[in-house]
This record gives structure tokens, sequence and C-alpha cells, in this order.
């Protein structure tokens, strides 16, 4: 009767481990996903900065 329950015993422990796993992967992959909003958003940025400095080097050029 031993054997039959640890081996019960031993399979909602894996369970256990595997949900803690799950949650864990979850919310690093959350986080992940913000962090990659973010850089999303600056490159954004940063690509519109580009773009007029560019047009205002282009003005400039003109001028000369």
């Amino acid at each position: 009767m031993f054997w039959p329950m640890f081996a019960v015993a031993m399979g909602f422990l894996g369970l256990a481990v595997l949900g803690v796993l799950a949650v864990r992967v979850f919310v690093e992959a959350q986080r992940l996903g913000r962090q990659v909003a973010e850089s999303a958003r600056r490159i954004g940025t940063a690509a519109e900065e580009l773009e007029h400095a560019a047009a205002r080097a282009g003005r400039s050029a003109q001028a000369l």
C-alpha cells in the first residue's frame, strides 16, 4: 500500500512543479513582451527624430 500512495504523491508533486514552472514562464514571457513593445516604441521615436534631422539637413544643404 505504501508504493501506490508514494507514486500518487510523486505524481502530484510533479504536477505542482510543472505548474510553478509554467507560471514562471508565463510571467517572463509577459515581461519580455513589454520590453519588446517598449523597444519598438523607442525605435519608432528614434526613426522619427532621424527623419526630422535629415529633413533639416536637406533644407540647410539647399540653402547653401
